[in-house]
């Protein structure tokens, strides 16, 4: 049996082997994100690593100035900042898997550059810095990708998946950390940690040519046969590329895409404008993703990732790396349920509960290191470690999966690859602040800290309640057309049922066999418009709702008296 028909079957519908890899091998982009941010945590504390980059302090010794362990964490994301916002041309010029395979090429440079240094902090810093500029174009190429390509049964777990490989990617550094730091007086334990993250990108950049591409961007730039192709294939159907779910996923793709084509390519501008395309609340999604994206970080995760072995060892604990390597097992470990929650629940309600608990965590975080310092009292230290595997906990099924899988699915195509990489470049700036600020906020207000980002998740979760719309099963056609009905609230968006659907897991079939497809109008009308069959909106189509033909305008486009398709 060829591969193009193997498909199984996931919440009630036929899901292709193909679609499942893609997933997979696309989310190896998370680990690349999530092996960084685990490695840097520990290897500020390697002794070779110290000699090498630290600077010679008043009494001889050698240690990071904390501007330089600000800089060493923090310019990575700076990198990725501009890599996601290269993204968007990248992805839309190449199409996205050639995007994925240059993010990882760039990411391999950058560690080539960092394996190299030898005693400059600065070229150490630029390694890091060309490295998170792959990293930046694979946050943004990765979800989009996952988003446009898997079948709507599966998308929210398969995107989600991208926020499981974060987690892993932490946990595998951690790890490798934990092994290495029995050489850590050589530069062979900091070298290793870096060169091993050239061989976990290889899988994306290689196994992705072999994936097939966006039906979505392929339909946007007119290539419908092959977008179908693309679609049998994600559904396991590569023989059978006339299947009714097929076709079904095309007619219900290809009105706002051949209408999106009518008006032009998105610009910059346009994201904040909504000129000339006009759709609505194009600039309210601009927003509200970049303000998810900016809450995620500010959720204070990689305040543990990032200085976590620092924090705890200033803290009077025996073994911070060991610490790290228990909160990166929890991270892991949580997020399994995520993957399950988030689509038999949805995506609003475990925001907005999972940032109310991670605001309790915290808050006992910091008011226990603030009221009983950990140097003084053992058992505080004990109550910080349990308070950041809860947060941990509640991050990892919650914040972490499910903000990618948000900015996938909120944005319409004309401008989805330049709103998601001005989101991700916020998701960045906000690891920026996070990385740069942490050391001089630890020496001015210590764990106190910790209450800033109690007041962040608390508006988190105000945010996701008064703006963010319940995508659970829904196409990406109809996020888009759902957004655009002003009648629909996001406190009452999960009751929005598409046309079409009898339930928002249950198509109509009466109303999709109704439907005539662009492919049908191009063989009837081989020289004619591509979106010929789009035809002109009657009056009750102005609220952007799609409707069944009516005769005339199947005689338009059928022919007439050819009425074999109602």
């Amino acid at each position: 049996m060829g591969l193009g028909k193997v498909s199984v079957r996931i919440n009630g519908a036929d899901c292709g082997i193909e679609a499942i890899m893609l997933g997979v091998v696309t989310s190896v982009g998370g680990s690349l994100f999530g092996y960084d941010t685990g490695q840097i945590s520990s290897m500020l504390l390697f002794e070779d690593f110290i000699d090498r980059f630290g600077q010679t302090q008043p009494d001889g010794s050698k240690a990071f100035d904390t501007i330089i362990s600000s800089l060493i964490v923090s310019l990575m994301s700076i990198g990725t900042l501009i890599g996601a916002l290269s993204g968007a041309y990248t992805a839309d010029w190449w199409g996205r898997r050639r995007s994925l395979s240059f993010g990882v090429f760039v990411f391999i440079v950058g560690n080539i550059i960092q394996i190299t240094a030898m005693d400059s902090w600065v070229h150490l810093t630029m390694g890091r810095l060309v490295a998170g500029l792959g990293v930046g174009n694979l946050s943004v190429g990765v979800p989009m990708f996952q988003s446009e390509c898997c079948p709507r049964e599966i998308r929210g777990a398969v995107v989600a998946s991208y926020q499981l490989m974060i987690t892993i990617g932490i946990l595998v550094s951690n790890l490798i950390n934990y092994g290495v730091r029995s050489i850590q007086a050589s530069d062979a334990s900091w070298r290793i940690v870096i060169g091993l993250g050239i061989g976990f990108s290889l899988p994306l950049g290689i196994g992705i040519l072999f994936s097939p591409e966006s039906p979505r961007w392929l339909a946007g730039r007119g290539k419908w046969e092959e977008s179908r192709m693309s679609l049998a294939r994600l559904r396991g159907m590569k023989d059978d590329p006339y299947n009714e779910l097929v076709l079904d996923d095309f007619k219900e793709m290809q009105q706002s895409i051949a209408e999106q084509n009518e008006a032009g390519q998105g610009t910059w501008m346009e994201c904040f404008t909504s000129r000339p395309s006009e759709i609505p609340r194009l600039v309210y999604r601009t927003f509200l993703g970049c303000a998810i994206h900016l809450l995620q970080q500010w959720t204070g995760v990689n305040y543990f990732f990032y200085y976590g072995a620092t924090i705890f060892n200033s803290a009077g604990i025996q073994d911070p790396i060991m610490v790290q390597l228990i909160l990166g097992a929890v991270n892991v470990a949580t997020t399994f349920p995520g993957l399950y929650i988030i689509e038999k629940v949805g995506r609003r309600i475990p925001l907005i509960v999972g940032a109310v608990w991670q605001a309790c965590w915290l808050l006992i975080f910091a008011s226990v290191g603030v009221a009983r310092p950990p140097t003084e009292y053992e058992s505080s230290g004990i109550v910080m470690i349990v308070a950041a595997c809860m947060f941990i906990a509640s991050f990892a099924m919650t914040w972490g999966p499910f903000c990618w899988v948000v900015i996938g699915e909120t944005f319409p195509l004309r401008t989805r690859a330049k709103q998601a990489s001005l989101a991700t470049a916020f998701n960045w700036f906000g690891n920026f602040l996070l990385g740069f600020l942490t050391p001089f906020a630890n020496d001015g207000i210590g764990y106190g800290f910790g209450f800033v980002f109690f007041g962040t998740n608390l508006g988190a979760a105000f945010l996701v309640y008064f703006f963010l719309y319940e995508t659970k099963s829904l196409s990406l056609e109809n996020v888009d057309t759902m957004y655009s009905d002003k009648s629909v609230k996001p406190w009452n968006s999960n009751k929005w049922v598409p046309v079409g659907y009898i339930s928002r897991n249950t198509r109509d079939n009466a109303y999709w066999h109704r439907r005539s497809s662009i492919l049908d109008e191009q063989r009837l009308h081989p020289g004619g418009d591509a979106a010929m069959g789009i035809t002109e909106k009657s009056a009750d189509e102005k609220d952007g709702s799609p409707r069944p033909p009516t005769s005339v305008q199947l005689e338009t486009v059928l022919g007439a008296g050819d009425e074999r398709r109602v």
